[in-house]
C-alpha cells in the first residue's frame, strides 16, 4: 500500500473508532446501533484502505470498552468487520447486495458471541438465545450498513467526492 492508502486506512480506523467510542450508549448490546458501521460500505468505493480502516477501528473501539465483553468482542468483532468489509469490496458491483450481505456476516459473527455476554432482546420469537441475538444484530447490522452506509455512498458519488478523491491520487473502484 502507498503512503496515501495507508494515511486514509488510518483516517477512516480513528473515524470508526471515535464513533464507537462517542456513541457507546447504543454501540453495545443485546440491542444495538453502532453508526460506526455505516462506513463500512466505503470498503466498495475505497478497497483496501477502507478494509483496513473499519477493522482497525473496530479493534480500538472493542479495546476501549474491553471490560465488558472482553478479548472475544475485540478479535471477533474486527474479524467480522475484516470479512464484511472484503465481501463488500468484492460485491461493489451489486452495492445493496454487498450491504446486506456484509449485514449479514456481523450479525452471524457478533451475534454469534454477544449472547454470552448479554441476553438477548426480547423480539416474541421462540428461538433458542444465540439465534436471537444474531437476528437482534443482522437487523441493527442492516440498518447501519444497508441503509444509513448504503446512502452514504450514494451522497459521495452524486457530490463529486470521487472526482475529488481521484484528483488527490487515490482509487476508486466504483463506477
Amino acid at each position: 500500500m502507498e503512503t496515501r492508502e495507508i494515511t486514509l486506512a488510518a483516517v477512516i480506523a480513528a473515524l470508526y473508532a471515535a464513533i464507537v467510542i462517542v456513541l457507546a450508549p447504543i454501540s453495545f448490546g443485546p440491542i444495538q446501533l453502532r453508526v460506526a458501521d455505516s462506513l463500512m460500505p466505503l470498503s466498495a468505493l475505497l478497497g483496501m484502505p477502507a478494509i483496513i480502516g473499519v477493522s482497525l477501528g473496530a479493534f480500538i473501539g472493542n479495546a476501549y470498552f474491553m471490560q465488558f465483553t472482553g478479548p472475544i468482542d475485540v478479535v471477533f468483532g474486527a474479524l467480522a468487520n475484516l470479512i464484511a468489509g472484503w465481501l463488500i469490496f468484492r460485491m461493489r458491483g451489486k452495492l445493496l447486495q454487498a450491504c446486506l450481505a456484509g449485514s449479514a456476516v456481523i450479525g452471524v459473527i457478533v451475534g454469534g458471541y454477544l449472547w454470552i455476554y448479554f441476553p438477548p432482546p426480547e423480539m416474541g420469537l421462540n428461538l433458542p438465545v444465540w439465534a436471537g441475538m444474531i437476528v437482534s444484530i443482522t437487523l441493527s447490522s442492516v440498518i447501519a450498513v444497508a441503509v444509513i452506509g448504503f446512502l452514504l455512498i450514494q451522497a459521495l458519488r452524486a457530490s463529486g467526492f470521487v472526482r475529488l478523491m481521484e484528483s488527490r491520487g487515490l482509487k476508486s473502484y466504483l463506477d
